[in-house]
């Protein structure tokens, strides 16, 4: 479906209608997981888990066997203040590496059956250093949102959105501190792997993005703060909604730019839960902030959606018991 926005103002409107969870789904799917064989919440949090995707699924025994993965990919000017242990080349070279299978995203995909897409965002024209400007015009941020929107598969039963792109924990640093104060120090973190002084450095380049700004306008954040791919990553979790289809949030990157659409128009992210604990510190805090546990905590801080591809096993197993067990009426056991 092609994006039903042409502007800021436009994608603003469509987060103030999108759809809901179906109440009669989930109502279906309580009441069969209070009829499974097993004792009552003796699945812990995979009953919530099953629940929950029922609701967004509209049925009340579901399955899942079409999931997503997209990758966007987009160079950022704010490198050039030396925020990364690596260059910004690195971000065609793992595009490439991305085609060609060899990440570890694509090997987690294929774990978990998942039709997995890259999507390089101008590549050849990086965003403009926040610390001196905008990272986009108006018209880019509503390219790269249009980009992510077109690129979910409407006949996905759930999406995982990741990212790639060099300096881009510092655009994420910049877009928590934005959204939910607390100043640079609090969010910044050591990303690729800086050292004291790099991190540093990092602080100094969020803290002038920070006073460069008007950030009172969540959209806006995004516009002067963040990247291409992160703005494809907002745009791909509005358009899942649109679709009804649940979303696997990523670590730190992705929840920074999912946190705009929630701090755009509240509830926008009932669809999505958090699939990991990234290592990148200032994590935790964003979840916490947008009031997300997640699923799996491993260290990971790769990105490229690893955690979430991951946590896509969590959630198969969540519906293949809450779809695939037997009532106790069915098992032919006394239900106590």
């Amino acid at each position: 479906m092609t994006a039903p926005f042409s502007s800021l103002a436009d994608f603003r409107a469509l987060l103030q209608s999108q759809p809901s969870a179906d109440a009669a789904a989930l109502q279906g799917a309580s009441e069969r997981n209070g009829q499974l064989t097993k004792p009552p919440g003796a699945l812990g949090r995979l009953e919530d888990l099953a629940l929950w995707y029922a609701s967004w699924r509209g049925e009340a025994r579901p399955d899942m066997d079409a999931p997503q993965v997209i990758v966007f990919a987009g160079n950022h000017g704010v490198t050039a203040q030396g925020v990364s242990a690596f260059p910004a080349e690195v971000t065609v070279q793992m595009v490439a590496n991305f085609e060609h299978g060899g990440a570890a995203i694509n090997q987690l995909s294929k774990a978990f059956g998942a039709t997995m897409t890259v999507h390089a965002l101008e590549l050849d024209r990086p965003t403009a250093d926040f610390t001196k400007e905008p990272a986009m015009s108006g018209s880019d941020c509503v390219a790269a949102l249009q980009a992510g929107w077109n690129a979910v598969d409407p006949k996905a039963d759930v999406l995982v959105s990741g990212e790639m792109g060099i300096g881009n924990t510092t655009s994420a640093a910049a877009i928590g501190a934005a959204l939910f104060g607390g100043g640079a120090e609090s969010w910044t973190g050591r990303g690729t792997g800086v050292d004291d002084a790099g991190l540093a450095n990092k602080i100094r380049v969020v803290t002038e993005g920070l006073a460069l700004h008007d950030l009172s306008d969540p959209l806006e954040v995004l516009r002067c703060l963040g990247g291409r791919e992160l703005a494809a990553m907002a745009g791909a979790i509005a358009s899942a909604r649109a679709h009804k289809i649940p979303v696997i949030l990523d670590g730190f990157i992705c929840t920074a730019a999912a946190s705009v659409l929630e701090k755009a128009q509240a509830g926008a992210l009932d669809h999505a839960v958090a699939g990991h604990l990234s290592a990148e510190g200032a994590h935790r805090q964003m979840l916490d902030a947008l009031g997300k546990e997640p699923l799996l905590s491993l260290g990971l801080r790769l990105g490229e959606g690893s955690g979430a591809a991951l946590a896509l096993g969590v959630l198969k197993g969540a519906i293949a018991c809450h779809s695939g067990m037997s009532t106790f009426a069915e098992a032919g056991v006394a239900a106590g």
